[in-house]
C-alpha cells in the first residue's frame, strides 16, 4: 500500500493510507460527511503525520472524496 503525507485542513500534516475494497472488512464512519463506510468500499486511513504512535490510535477513516474535499466541507464529528 502507498502512504503519503497531504495538509489537512486544519493546518497539521496526515498521514494517508489507502485501503482497497478488498482489504475493507469493517464498517467505519466518515467524518466528512457521517456516513458509514461499509466493508468492501475503497477509502482512505487517515492520521496526523507529527506523533506517529499517537496517530495510528486516532486515525481515521475516510471516503477517498471527502478526504478529498476536506478543505471545502469540515468533519461532521469530533476526533476525540
Amino acid at each position: 500500500m502507498s502512504r503519503r503525507i497531504e495538509p489537512g485542513a486544519d493546518g497539521f500534516d496526515y498521514e494517508v493510507r489507502p485501503i482497497p475494497a478488498t482489504r475493507a472488512v469493517k464498517t467505519y464512519r466518515c467524518p466528512g460527511c457521517d456516513h458509514e463506510i461499509r466493508p468492501g468500499t475503497s477509502h482512505v486511513a487517515v492520521w496526523r503525520a507529527d506523533d506517529p504512535e499517537r496517530g495510528l490510535d486516532d486515525r481515521r477513516h475516510w471516503h477517498t472524496p471527502c478526504w478529498a474535499n476536506r478543505a471545502t466541507r469540515g468533519p461532521t464529528r469530533k476526533w476525540s
